[in-house]
């Protein structure tokens, strides 16, 4: 069960070419497993004690909450190493996460807690793979653009955002000089909505001749 569903949810991140993908939670949520059951077959080994030896009642204790406390706040630090920070955004935390939540449906596995970690499974899929094409989120996005002569692809830029009714949020403008001439650069805080797409707005304000080049920066 281990095995099946975080190799399910790894692929999912794979097919989308995250950090972490099949193996990386295949391991995860094997390891929590292992770590459930150690823990599980400690309490049963105390208690055969402790009802074979009785005068050891007392003396003989197990935590169950010890061994699994580790692996919650341990997985952490594998899910930091998902998290990238590029250009002032911030990319791998949904990655990070799902690398957290396969160890938490591992732990329920090996504590034999069948039915919270099949409807686990369910809901954590469903919200990796499927939430995104349900309910359209479209925020605030970053686009920096390299151009030429500013005066006129600066109208074309505005004009371009205007047809389209792209809003801009926030502009940032830096000039720079290459080989004797000057670069512009502009860094748009946008909001599209669900008017175009994101990869059609790169397409677009590329085929301008003055624009040198346009990067997009994610949030």
């Amino acid at each position: 069960m281990a095995t099946v569903f975080s190799g399910i949810i790894g692929l999912d991140r794979a097919y989308k070419h995250r950090p972490a993908g099949l193996r990386t939670h295949i391991l995860v949520c094997l390891g929590a497993c292992i770590i459930a059951l150690i823990q599980k077959n400690l309490s049963y080994n105390a208690l055969t004690i402790a009802q074979t030896y009785p005068q050891y009642k007392g003396i003989i204790r197990v935590d169950e909450a010890r061994l699994i406390a580790q692996v919650v706040s341990g997985i952490g630090f594998l899910g930091a190493g998902t998290i990238i920070v590029e250009n002032h955004s911030i990319r791998g935390l949904t990655t990070a996460a799902s690398l957290w939540v396969v160890a938490c449906i591992g732990i329920a596995i090996g504590m034999g807690n069948y039915i919270i970690a099949v409807s686990g499974f369910l809901v954590v899929f469903s919200v990796v793979a499927f939430l995104k094409k349900i309910i359209r989120i479209s925020p605030v996005r970053k686009i920096k653009i390299e151009y030429k002569e500013k005066l006129a692809t600066k109208e074309f830029i505005d004009d371009y955002f205007r047809e389209n009714q792209i809003s801009v949020e926030d502009v940032k403008f830096r000039a720079t000089k290459l080989n004797n001439r000057n670069i512009y650069t502009n860094v748009y805080s946008i909001d599209f909505g669900k008017n175009v797409n994101y990869v059609d707005i790169v397409e677009n304000l590329s085929m301008n001749d003055n624009i040198v080049k346009v990067e997009t920066i994610n949030v």
